[in-house]
C-alpha cells in the first residue's frame, strides 16, 4: 500500500500524523531540536537500533515535507548535515508535549503497577 501524502488527507490530524508518525521520525526530530545540526553518522550513533536504510528514508520524508534541511558540502569526502527548517520548528512544542505526556504516562503506569522507578 502506497503511503498517503499529507495533502491527500481528510483533516489536519491525519495530515500531521502522516508526517510525524513512525518509530523514528519523532526521535530524529527531538535530537535535531535539542542538539542542533547533525551529520548522518552522528544521527546514526544517536539511534543505534535504526538501520542506515531506514534513517535515510525517514530523513528523506522529513526533507520532502520541509521539516528537515539537508545540506551537502562540496568536500572530499562529502559532508552532509541535517537540521530543522524554520517551518519545521513549528513542530517542536507539539513533540515536546508528546514527550512530556509520554514520560508522565510511563510514571503513572509504573505507580499504578507498583513498579519502582529505579
Amino acid at each position: 500500500m502506497e503511503k498517503k501524502q499529507p495533502w491527500q488527507c481528510r483533516n489536519g490530524v491525519e495530515a500531521a500524523l502522516e508526517i510525524v508518525v513512525g518509530k523514528w521520525k519523532p526521535i530524529i526530530l527531538l535530537h535535531l531540536f535539542h542538539e542542533g545540526t547533525k551529520r548522518f553518522g552522528e544521527l546514526k550513533s544517536l539511534l543505534p537500533n535504526i538501520t542506515q536504510k531506514m534513517l535515510t528514508a525517514q530523513l528523506r520524508e522529513l526533507e520532502q515535507q520541509d521539516i528537515v534541511r539537508r545540506v551537502v558540502y562540496p568536500e572530499v569526502p562529502p559532508r552532509v548535515e541535517y537540521s530543522i527548517t524554520e517551518y519545521g520548528r513549528s513542530l517542536e512544542p507539539i513533540l515536546q508535549q508528546m514527550h512530556d505526556w509520554g514520560a508522565a504516562h510511563l510514571e503513572h503506569m509504573k505507580a499504578r503497577r507498583g513498579v519502582n522507578g529505579s
